[in-house]
């Protein structure tokens, strides 16, 4: 998820609850579910406290450069300086996927003493929990992909971007909105603020489509500029007798362009011929790859069902 998108609809999260657990009607301490939530690309760490009002607790993972106070310069703002924007070093250059991995299980390993523990990735965040589980298969009670990659035929997201599958993807057509040379700042950095009709034209159909043009700009104007260029052709495959032995999750979103509907197929399937032995539990929402408001109900209905 995105996930991508929880983190523009649900900024003002954080952790959710205090101390250990609730009292259950018998007395004695209740085990409270926690949701990790690892974003998609170009994301901020956010929770979801509309879970939180079901009795969870929630919790973003700051990934490492992914700070808004770290990427929005004055020079983003409008007017914006784009000769600026072109050289400005990122906070992402040089980061890999090995540093998202790293701030997940920190996460992870701090909460995992207070109940089950559901770790959560949209998007480009699936890279990162696969290899998280591969670290601490023991605290993690369930992965969750939403609309998310998941590789194990294939060695990285990249490469399954360049299946059959992957290549009705719409995300390559971002690319007009490429600001900075990435060999001068270290990043892919992209102008999610512009008003070029032509680049907001083509992220909507390939993020949310269905969506109206308020709750559409709301989540792109959420969107951090950079990203890094090292996570996606990383490595992002996970051992069958670490990542493989945890019980995991797929939510489908039919109407993704990002993602498209096949290529999350595709995962699913190789996944499951990975490890027979462990296979999806698959859900499906009708949603775009960033999911309105509406998706975004169905989806939290799902994860809160996970917890019974």
């Amino acid at each position: 998820m995105t996930e991508t998108t929880r983190r523009t609809m649900f900024q003002l999260a954080a952790v959710a609850g205090a101390g250990a657990g609730t009292a259950s009607t018998t007395g004695k301490p209740k085990k409270v579910t926690t949701y990790v939530f690892v974003t998609g690309s170009n994301g901020v760490a956010a929770g979801d406290p509309g879970l939180t009002l079901r009795g969870h607790r929630t919790l973003g993972v700051e990934l490492p450069g992914h700070g808004p106070a770290a990427q929005f310069h004055h020079a983003y703002q409008a007017p914006q300086d784009l000769a600026k924007l072109a050289t400005i070093p990122s906070a992402v250059a040089g980061v890999t996927l090995d540093d998202y991995v790293e701030a997940t299980v920190d996460v992870v390993r701090k909460v995992s003493g207070y109940g089950p523990v559901i770790l959560v990735g949209g998007s480009l965040g699936g890279a990162a929990i696969t290899k998280a589980a591969d670290e601490v298969p023991d605290l993690i009670d369930r992965l969750v992909y939403d609309t998310a990659f998941c590789c194990t035929k294939l060695r990285s997201p990249a490469d399954y971007l360049q299946t059959p599958e992957g290549r009705e993807s719409l995300a390559p057509g971002l690319v007009e909105g490429v600001i900075a040379d990435p060999a001068v700042i270290g990043a892919m950095r992209i102008n999610w603020r512009t008003n070029d009709r032509k680049f907001l034209s083509a992220a909507k159909a390939a993020f949310m489509a269905e969506a109206g043009e308020g709750e559409f700009l709301a989540m792109l104007n959420g969107l951090l500029p950079d990203e890094s260029m090292q996570v996606s052709g990383a490595d992002a495959r996970g051992r069958k007798e670490a990542w493989g032995r945890v019980p995991r999750v797929y939510i489908r979103h039919a109407r993704d362009r990002a993602i498209p509907l096949a290529l999350q197929d595709r995962m699913i399937r190789d996944a499951d011929e990975t490890t027979p032995g462990n296979r999806f539990t698959v859900f499906t929402v009708d949603s775009p790859h960033a999911p309105t408001i509406k998706a975004y109900a169905q989806i939290r209905d799902i994860l809160h069902g996970l917890a019974q």
